[in-house]
């Protein structure tokens, strides 16, 4: 079995049996977003302690690119803090399923997950945040996601 039957393998299976697949009621953030072009509709919610993300889940309906990468980004980000989670970029979740090389207009399918999640981290720290400079930044840093 080659290395592309492989990821081919895990985007089926991801997209059947999606990882970390629900609501969190209690949630400390959401955030929505979705792509017209393929018809990907993704949620987002987080809760939050300590700075660190306690549990993400993803709610939504999407092509299997779409739903293998938000399962994917799900676990990457399960544990880590606020600060990791902010450095996590498009090739962490591409080559997880060997996506590197994806195609433009399937780009959006695979990285819809990536701009919720940063969407909805940003939306969490400016609510959080008392310094102007560092919401500044976080604009920043959010307009420049793609």
């Amino acid at each position: 079995m080659s290395n592309a039957d492989i990821y081919h393998e895990m985007i089926v299976d991801y997209s059947r049996n999606p990882v970390n697949y629900g609501k969190i009621e209690d949630h400390d953030v959401t955030f929505h977003d979705s792509n017209p072009l393929c018809g990907d509709s993704i949620d987002i919610d987080l809760k939050i302690a300590d700075n660190k993300v306690t549990d993400i889940k993803f709610h939504g309906k999407g092509c299997a690119i779409c739903m293998a990468c938000s399962s994917v980004l799900t676990e990457i980000t399960k544990g880590k803090n606020l600060e990791e989670v902010r450095k996590i970029e498009k090739n962490d979740i591409l080559s997880e399923l060997g996506l590197e090389h994806l195609q433009a207009v399937r780009i959006k399918c695979a990285l819809l997950s990536l701009k919720v999640l940063k969407s909805a981290l940003y939306t969490y720290l400016a609510d959080h945040l008392d310094d102007s400079q560092d919401i500044d930044k976080l604009k920043e840093d959010a307009a420049s996601l793609y």
